[in-house]
């Protein structure tokens, strides 16, 4: 059983509850002043607090996506890193490894559509990102041979790990099903995680004399991508989504960069970002360039280009919901936004879950093949 298989995660739950139970209805029994008894317990208690920390634990894991596996957890991830040659003549993308979307006959490309692990040279940016690309069914068909795909960008937030976007968000299983259903077109899926320079936060900024994260996602992702795969180079053929940070990096990017994403949605989003120990300095102590990465800053401030925004908040539970009902009055046309306000919903997998399929199906409608 995976780390993030609701199996699991119901097995921890029964544990420290028949723990719990068993420790109130032996507790009376091991009262004795024995060494025998308070051994007991101690070792009573102790598997109960255990149980319950696990029970936690793995709930929180599931819904922010920590780690993706049990090696993952412990440390043990022993794949090696793939050298990726950033000459002129090197290869902007390279294929490490493919696995099958969980769908029924998802083995067979032209009905389940593939996912492939890679690895993308950053030739402008000088970084080297991983990112998993989904592949619809259509891609291996024959009557698409000769047809360009649109694509989205899926972004976690911070900090996340890409699988969590497969085996927690099942992106891949919905877009498959949305596209069966005739309610999403056929897209590619370019699933990473915002922070592509180890684990500093980067908001997906180029900062200065550091990490050029935006350059990577505007120029460097996006060419590669065109170049390895059927997808179309205009930016009405991109889009992105993120949550949290990666919601963010999505509306900051479109919004920035419309020669290079025409659409963008946020699932709990925020709108201007933070500098703690995980970013460290971002705007080197620029104050006009913290202003050009705060959205409503922007929104004040700067003319809005002709990009569709999708953002999503909650009544009861979300800290974004003010600044949300903020950015959604304050745009201006040319632009367009749209909203998913739940009634309640936190920051977490399962508000996000809830509001995926009508996301997709809206990017899916602003896209052109």
């Amino acid at each position: 059983m995976g780390l993030t298989s609701m199996a699991v995660l119901i097995l921890a739950i029964v544990a420290a509850i028949v723990l719990f139970a068993l420790t109130i209805w032996l507790w009376p029994r091991l009262g004795k002043r024995s060494i025998g008894s308070i051994l007991g317990r101690v070792g009573m208690m102790l598997a109960t607090q255990l149980t319950l920390f696990a029970a936690i634990g793995l709930w929180a894991n599931q819904s922010f996506g920590f780690y993706g596996s049990w090696a993952d957890l412990f440390g043990q991830v022993k794949e090696e890193g793939v050298v990726v040659d950033h000459s002129a003549g090197g290869k902007r993308v390279q294929v490490v490894n493919t696995q099958a979307v969980k769908v029924p006959r998802g083995n067979v490309p032209r009905v389940g559509g593939k996912i492939e692990k890679i690895q993308v040279a950053g030739v402008e940016s000088k970084i080297n990102g991983p990112a998993y690309v989904y592949l619809p069914p259509e891609y291996f068909q024959p009557e698409y041979a000769n047809r360009k795909f649109p694509a989205s960008v899926v972004l976690t937030g911070y900090p996340g790990t890409a699988e969590a976007l497969i085996k927690g968000l099942d992106y891949p299983v919905r877009a498959h099903k949305l596209s069966k259903d005739k309610k999403m077109q056929p897209t590619i899926l370019v699933m990473m995680r915002p922070s592509i320079v180890g684990q500093r936060d980067t908001e997906c900024m180029d900062i200065p004399n550091g990490p050029q994260a935006e350059t990577f996602f505007i120029k460097d992702l996006r060419k590669a991508v065109a170049q390895h795969y059927r997808v179309g180079d205009k930016a009405a053929n991109w889009g992105m989504i993120g949550d949290s940070t990666g919601g963010y990096c999505a509306l900051k990017i479109a919004m920035r960069h419309p020669d290079a994403y025409s659409a963008a949605a946020a699932l709990s989003g925020y709108y201007k970002a933070p500098q703690d120990p995980t970013t460290g300095s971002l705007f080197g102590g620029s104050k006009q360039l913290e202003n050009e990465n705060d959205l409503l800053w922007r929104l004040k401030n700067k003319e809005m280009p002709p990009v569709s925004l999708l953002v999503t908040t909650s009544k009861q539970g979300e800290h974004n919901y003010k600044d949300t009902l903020k950015f959604i009055d304050m745009i201006k046309a040319p632009a367009r936004v749209s909203s998913i306000i739940l009634d309640t919903g936190g920051h977490n997998f399962n508000t996000w879950r809830r509001e995926l399929n009508p996301t997709l199906k809206w990017m899916g409608s602003r896209l052109s093949a």
